[in-house]
């Protein structure tokens, strides 16, 4: 077995592998570049080697800096994690020549399978069924555009070379098609050095569901079941379960038996994986292979008990699979979450800056249950504009897939994220929603739902009711601290009245609060009332009540008359007034938001790649006015409105901040 291993990856994957080579007594080391000189994966390693600038084209997919770092630490094998150089030949041959092991696939699997053309046509000439498309070079946009006809929009334009929903577009019209060839090309060439571009029909209504491979060089190559990654945005994917509550058993044996043949057909080793369009038919086509470790391979983990990263490393170092395909279980359900460092508020728009509070879910495991959360982030740490924006993969695994969601609700709930734009309130709404919950979904889902982008989520009446009662008994509790802490009067509890009105979500509601020693009951005015327990302080930004025991989790900011309280993706601003103090709260007036109408605001922090239009320039609606890239995605920003363009502000090249002036309008 392998001593020392490099880990050629950062953030949350690289702190994964860390920690099951620190389970088998095995070295690690780290690599960062700039901007990661304090990360967590840096810490976490016995040594750490600094490669770099921070842009992953001048650090951490530099194949010479990487190996300058293994020559220097003496490293034995290299584990690539996902992205960057994880599905590069030329990496895996530059280590066959150093005499490193690659903790992966052979160059041959990689090359075959890593190349998404290349990987059509093998399956095609395999005999599994396919997706229509082209898999020539596309040239120019003009080609794309004419190919786009010929096999019929919706189209899919992806990166050959891309993953990780890099590169990719879906085009309806010959426009659309023009366009997202040049942005696919421009990501493509940015993220992976290679711009090569493919086009295929765009299969609508579909679910995306992959196979877990694991191969070894001793002939044996087996799948462990199925992951659903349908709950996707801009094609990557956000909420991915196992096993899908789609298949059924006749199903998952032919995927499975498919992705294994593929795998062994170029004589492929260690984790991989095979992913599929599935139709509402259950009929199956071959999308791409993945030759690498895949980001939610936390959910087979947790369904199959095995290690896949430890298992990657046996396999580099010439072991055999210790178990056959008959021992492989299928064991309750897992659900993770990815956190991403997103504005779902902003059109999910990156966001960076420092985590002032990053506190997730206390980690467990039971025979009942389970929390997992795989970070690569802490306290007081950085979220960079250089990588992908994802913070943390929060999973939980359950007997079952309505407790499993369950308990990410709740887990979703403790998880404590301030500093940056995030998208746990979307999580909690995903986790919410009837359809999620019943397993209705497709890759289409999130574009159906939130057709106008994530606003919040709108809590229910009898979920009101709870929050009121929290809140209306957390504010007793912090009327009574504020009491002592002024000497008022000696008995200060005598000085808290009972009667409130508690305004939140255009809601008032008036209440009577009565405590004692184990609790308060809060009455409403129709004379229903609810027991209200908890350990909530002044001063506790996690509230953690029963209330009619069940659970509810709030965050916690305590806000002049109340509070501002989170859950289950709302967020709320909760007033506990007087009934006086309410009476005269109505007749204030509403303050309104400033005039932005006429400007075009910078949404998120990133680079100006293009402007599109001159000062003078009459615009349509829709039209393209220019282009903004922050963590490695392009985002084009559009004119709302017919109107002339009075002043420009920016210029390729600059860097913005969120809500910087980019231009103005007549």
């Amino acid at each position: 077995m392998f001593k020392k291993i490099l880990i050629a990856n950062r953030g949350e994957i690289a702190c994964r592998v860390i920690k099951t080579a620190r389970k088998m007594g095995i070295s690690t080391v780290a690599v960062y570049s700039d901007a990661d000189r304090n990360a967590l994966h840096v810490q976490m390693a016995d040594e750490a080697v600094h490669i770099g600038p921070a842009p992953a084209n001048q650090s951490y997919i530099v194949i010479d800096r990487i190996m300058e770092a293994i020559r220097a630490t003496g490293a034995e094998a290299v584990h690539p994690g996902y992205g960057f150089l994880s599905e590069n030949s030329k990496f895996a041959e530059a280590l066959a020549a150093e005499g490193v092991a690659f903790i992966g696939p052979p160059v041959r699997a990689i090359e075959a399978m890593g190349d998404k053309i290349t990987s059509k046509k093998l399956a095609a000439e395999a005999g599994v069924s396919t997706v229509p498309g082209y898999m020539g070079l596309i040239s120019d946009a003009d080609e794309a555009v004419k190919i786009s006809g010929e096999i019929g929009y919706p189209v899919m334009i992806k990166a050959s070379a891309g993953g990780g929903g890099k590169g990719m577009r879906i085009a309806w019209t010959d426009e659309e098609a023009r366009e997202g060839f040049q942005s696919s090309k421009n990501e493509a060439a940015s993220s992976f050095g290679d711009d090569r571009i493919f086009i295929e029909k765009f299969v609508t209504q579909p679910r995306h569901i992959e196979i877990q491979v694991l191969a070894d060089s001793h002939g044996n190559t087996l799948y462990l079941h199925e992951r659903e990654c349908s709950i996707q945005r801009r094609n990557q994917k956000v909420v991915e379960e196992a096993p899908s509550p789609f298949l059924d058993i006749a199903t998952r044996k032919a995927m499975g038996e498919q992705a294994c043949a593929l795998a062994a057909a170029v004589g492929y080793t260690s984790a991989g994986t095979v992913e599929f369009i599935v139709d509402g038919e259950r009929n199956f086509y071959f999308l791409e292979m993945n030759t690498r470790l895949q980001v939610e391979h936390p959910v087979t983990e947790l369904i199959t008990g095995i290690d896949l990263v430890e298992q990657m490393i046996r396999v580099a170092a010439g072991e055999k699979l210790p178990f056959a395909q008959g021992d492989i279980q299928l064991n309750g359900w897992a659900v993770e979450s990815r956190l991403y460092a997103e504005d779902p508020y902003r059109n999910f728009l990156p966001s960076i800056g420092r985590l002032s509070r990053y506190r997730p879910p206390v980690e467990e495991a039971s025979e009942t249950h389970a929390v997992r959360n795989d970070t690569g982030v802490y306290e007081g740490g950085e979220i960079s504009m250089y990588y992908d924006p994802m913070i943390a993969k929060l999973c939980t695994w359950a007997p079952t897939r309505k407790d499993a969601i369950k308990d990410m609700s709740v887990a979703l709930d403790r998880f404590e994220v301030e500093g940056i734009g995030h998208n746990l309130p979307f999580l909690s709404a995903v986790m919410e929603h009837p359809k999620f919950v019943s397993g209705d979904i497709t890759t289409a889902f999130i574009a159906e739902e939130w057709p106008e982008g994530f606003e919040g989520v709108t809590l229910p009446d009898a979920s009101i009711r709870r929050v009121a009662a929290a809140a209306a008994a957390m504010n007793r509790v912090a009327e009574i601290r504020r009491s002592r802490v002024s000497g008022r009067m000696d008995n200060h509890e005598r000085k808290v009245g009972g009667d409130w009105v508690v305004s939140l979500q255009n809601q008032s509601l008036a209440v009577k609060v009565v405590a004692d020693p184990t609790g308060s009951t809060v009455t409403f005015e129709d004379g229903a009332s609810m027991r209200v327990k908890g350990q909530w302080t002044p001063g506790m930004r996690l509230a953690e009540m029963i209330i009619d025991d069940l659970p509810l989790v709030l965050k916690v900011e305590e806000k002049t008359s109340g509070f501002r309280l989170r859950t289950r993706g709302a967020d709320l601003r909760v007033y506990v007034r007087t009934p006086r103090q309410a009476e005269l709260a109505e007749l204030m007036p509403e303050k309104l938001p400033p005039d932005t109408s006429r400007l075009l605001l910078c949404p998120m922090p990133g680079l100006v790649v293009k402007i599109n239009v001159e000062e003078g320039e009459e615009i349509q609606e829709g039209q393209a006015l220019c282009t903004i890239e922050a963590m490695k995605m392009e985002n084009i920003l559009r004119a709302e409105r017919r109107g002339v363009v009075s002043k420009i502000n920016a210029e390729p090249g600059a860097s913005l901040s969120v809500d910087q002036v980019i231009m103005e309008f007549e």
